[in-house]
């Protein structure tokens, strides 16, 4: 086999060429594995972007163990956020909203966990399965039809030789030997050696004898009629005609062979429009997978906006009304396309500030929740005081100055609510 492919591959020998339908298939297969294997890689990183847990999962899965649990990391940042809520007190505005936030990644990581093993057992692993599985026989089943295919060609090229070898014989034991030119004979007994030594070594080790008797002698007339009377003798056409014979009979079971292997190739090559038709279920399954994680994580985060209500009060009504009817157009695990996120500023809410801050003038506004000072410039804040606050040219729109006793500072506007 490796010599009829060298041989083909150096153009010394011919190739039987599969139909166009069967390439056809053959290619759609290898078209099928590459994509296969790219999907399944992107989605891998997807669902896990570190490539040494990537390693790590690979290697217990191969070892048939059990991986050990670990956090991912929004449950690692809610772990955090809880643990920091609780340093700052669970009292004050800060650690409350931190320990709400917290308790919300770890939600947003369980969801996360449930995507992860629903897109693992829904989509990876079908996916996996027709290249570990359907692909490994179809390529074991291609691999061996070209091993037929090489076992034709090959009794191909030696039913030709035969051919060959008992036309020269035929055309030289009908003919004298042509003065003392022994290179016919010479020529006529390489050929025989070539094309016998596939079948009968014995024979071309006797044969072979002459040819180095031949030699020795320097191509002696006498020797050259005592070589062709040997191989009279051995009967060389009649060997010929039973090579050529028997190379037929070969070629005809490698012919039936080929049909049969190219046969159960052709049938499995055509299961892989019902393998896409398989895998095109797994992808709805993981967009449907993907969709109730990404319904999960928009609930959560709108259900915590409204929990944290870090916008003054008529902000946060509106706000919240917005977030409501955002809401209940949300059919989790289903979003609607036109569904918007709720918006974090009201333009009606927002004018009290504006004007203040046109005007120059001051006005009362009641503190929302704690605030501690973060530098000398800003002033500390206790909740439900009341304090005047005014605009200073140049500031930041998201601060005013503020009054508390001789005190005075920057505040956030995020903790003020205007009084009338």
């Amino acid at each position: 086999l490796l010599h009829q492919f060298t041989e083909e591959k150096l153009g010394q020998a011919e190739k039987t060429e599969l139909d166009a339908h069967l390439e056809n298939l053959l290619a759609k297969a290898e078209c099928t594995r590459h994509w296969t294997e790219k999907i399944m890689k992107q989605t891998e990183i997807l669902l896990q972007p570190n490539p040494n847990v990537r390693i790590e999962e690979f290697l217990y899965e191969k070892l048939e163990k059990k991986a050990p649990a670990r956090m991912n990391n929004n449950e690692h940042l809610g772990e955090s956020m809880i643990d920091s809520g609780k340093a700052f007190g669970q009292g004050t505005a800060y650690g409350n909203a931190l320990t709400k936030c917290g308790e919300t990644q770890k939600q947003i990581g369980i969801a996360e966990r449930e995507f992860i093993q629903s897109s693992a057992i829904h989509f990876l692993t079908p996916f996996r399965n027709f290249l570990e599985g359907d692909f490994r026989t179809v390529s074991k089943e291609r691999k061996l039809l070209q091993n037929k295919r090489l076992d034709l060609d090959a009794a191909k090229t030696r039913l030709k030789k035969a051919r060959v070898a008992e036309a020269r014989a035929a055309h030289l034991n009908s003919s004298p030997l042509e003065g003392d030119n022994p290179m016919v004979n010479f020529s006529y007994m390489l050929n025989f050696l070539h094309v016998k030594w596939l079948k009968t070594p014995s024979v071309c080790v006797c044969a072979g004898f002459y040819l180095i008797q031949i030699t020795l002698h320097s191509f002696s007339i006498v020797h050259i009629y005592h070589f062709k009377y040997d191989v009279i003798v051995l009967n060389a056409c009649q060997l010929w005609t039973e090579e050529v014979t028997q190379a037929e009979q070969e070629v005809r079971i490698a012919q039936s062979e080929f049909d049969r292997q190219g046969e159960i190739t052709r049938l499995l090559l055509e299961g892989i429009s019902s393998t896409h038709a398989h895998h095109l279920r797994c992808l709805n399954d993981f967009v449907e997978a993907q969709t109730t994680y990404y319904a999960q994580c928009y609930q959560y985060m709108v259900d915590l906006q409204k929990q944290l209500g870090s916008f003054p009060t008529t902000l946060t009504s509106n706000n919240n009304q917005n977030s409501s009817s955002s809401a209940q157009s949300i059919s989790v695990p289903s979003i609607p396309v036109n569904s918007k996120l709720p918006t974090p500023a009201n333009s009606i809410v927002t004018s009290g500030f504006s004007e203040l801050r046109a005007s120059s003038g001051t006005r009362k506004a009641r503190v929302l929740y704690d605030y501690d000072a973060a530098d000398s410039s800003e002033l500390s804040l206790l909740a439900d005081e009341v304090i005047p606050v005014y605009s200073v040219p140049g500031m930041d729109t998201d601060w005013l100055m503020g009054e508390r006793g001789t005190q005075k500072g920057r505040v956030p506007i995020t903790y003020l609510e205007l009084l009338n």
